[in-house]
Parts: C-alpha cells; sequence; structure tokens
C-alpha cells in the first residue's frame, strides 16, 4: 500500500495502512465486546456501581482510541495539508478538537 496518505480535508476518505487498520478496527472490537458486556450487565440485574465502573472502562478505551486517531491525522493528514498550503485543514482541525472536548 503506498505510504503516502490522502488528505482528509481534501477527501471524505483516508487510506490507512494495514498496520493502522487492523489497530483501530482491533480496538473498536475490544470496545463493542465491552458494551455487551455491560448490556449482559444491565439485562442479568447486576449492582449499579460495577456496571458504571464498566462503564467508565469504556468511555476510556473510546478516548484511547480517539487519541490514536487524532494523533494519525494531526501527523498524516493535518500535516500534508498545512505543507500543501492548505491552511483551511487548521480551521478543520479545530473544530474537531472543540468537539472532541466537550
Amino acid at each position: 500500500m503506498d505510504e503516502r496518505k490522502e488528505c482528509c480535508f481534501v477527501h471524505d476518505k483516508k487510506e490507512r495502512t494495514n498496520k493502522e487498520y487492523k489497530d483501530l478496527v482491533n480496538r473498536l472490537s475490544r470496545i463493542e465486546g465491552q458494551v455487551r458486556g455491560i448490556r449482559k450487565m444491565v439485562e442479568g440485574g447486576s449492582y449499579c456501581p460495577d456496571i458504571l465502573i464498566q462503564v467508565s472502562a469504556v468511555n476510556a478505551a473510546l478516548n484511547s482510541f480517539n487519541k490514536v486517531l487524532l494523533a494519525s491525522h494531526i501527523r498524516t493528514c493535518v500535516a500534508e495539508d498545512i505543507r500543501e498550503g492548505n491552511d483551511e485543514t487548521i480551521d478543520e482541525l479545530v473544530t474537531v478538537l472543540q468537539k472532541l472536548m466537550r
């Protein structure tokens, strides 16, 4: 696979290396499994604090996923757009960061 990435600002899609793709999908699969586990806890009448702790773990996993994806986006798409003179990508990044920090 070509190491040069398509910029997110210019394109609606981004090509990822197989390693990056597998890492992101594996993280999401683990999170999905955690959420299914929480559903089973609710259905099984588990004690509220135990469920809350698991929900907190899912939130932490999602935050970690966001950090990995955001770092990749900045290193590839944002950096490439800036090098190419597409400064609009900075506004896009600021908007994304504001949404993530709500």
